[in-house]
């Protein structure tokens, strides 16, 4: 499955967004939804974050309810394992239907809505294990655990497709406070300081529809496409 031929990196061209926004955010008590927060409100946004028990991801009813009136979607919840589960695909049962099917229920209700962006992380480990990549190469095997992080771009691309913004930002390693790492893991080719992640989310309210590697710079993942259209690296 190459997910770049699906979801090119410029499908919609979206107004620039401005002003205060209503932001739902799935995830928001996870490491990233933590980071995430004190950003978009120093920005001027209206934060939505229902907890895990205040929200059923898995209820479309629910779903529609909590996306009425957002102007922005983040699907940020996850349950990431460890990195010596990577061969164990029953640890990663929940993470994988938080990825592919809470994802679908969340683009239907988002585009029932009327909200304009819909943004979903996904990993760079999707790409083939050696040599430089980017957005264009070819993702033609992943492993098990890996094939909800496809799925859940489909969805962003489906929503993209609809004439709205969909945003997928293909995170690298993430590391810093929260994460399990204090410092980068850098023989995996792809790393990010948590902050940078929640700056990279924020920014994906202006960015064109489309996938963008956000990884440190001079990594085997090329994050090129990402700094041109945010216009910044990470600085971590």
């Amino acid at each position: 499955m190459n997910t770049t031929d699906q979801m090119p990196g410029a499908a919609v061209e979206p107004r620039a967004a401005s002003g205060s926004m209503r932001l739902l955010v799935t995830g928001g008590t996870g490491v990233l939804g933590r980071a995430l927060a004190p950003l978009a409100r120093s920005a001027g946004h209206e934060l939505l974050a229902p907890r895990r028990d205040e929200l059923g991801l898995f209820d479309p009813v629910a779903v529609a309810h909590a996306t009425r009136g957002a102007d922005a979607v983040f699907h940020l919840a996850s349950r990431i394992q460890p990195l010596d589960q990577l061969g164990n695909p029953e640890a990663w049962r929940d993470n994988d239907r938080l990825r592919a099917d809470a994802s679908r229920v969340l683009v239907d209700a988002a585009l029932d809505a009327g909200v304009a962006t819909y943004v979903q992380p996904t990993v760079t480990f999707v790409y083939p294990g050696e040599g430089p990549v980017c957005e264009d190469t070819p993702i033609t095997d992943v492993s098990a655990i890996l094939r909800s992080a496809l799925a859940a771009e489909h969805e962003a691309d489906r929503f993209a497709h609809a004439g709205h913004r969909g945003v997928v930002l293909r995170f690298g390693l993430l590391d810093g406070p929260g994460t399990g790492h204090d410092a980068s893991v850098g023989a995996l080719g792809a790393t990010l300081h948590v902050a940078d992640a929640a700056r990279a989310l924020l920014s994906a309210l202006t960015l064109p529809s489309g996938i963008y590697n956000v990884c440190r710079d001079g990594e085997r993942v090329s994050n090129s496409r990402f700094a041109h259209a945010a216009g910044w690296h990470p600085r971590h």
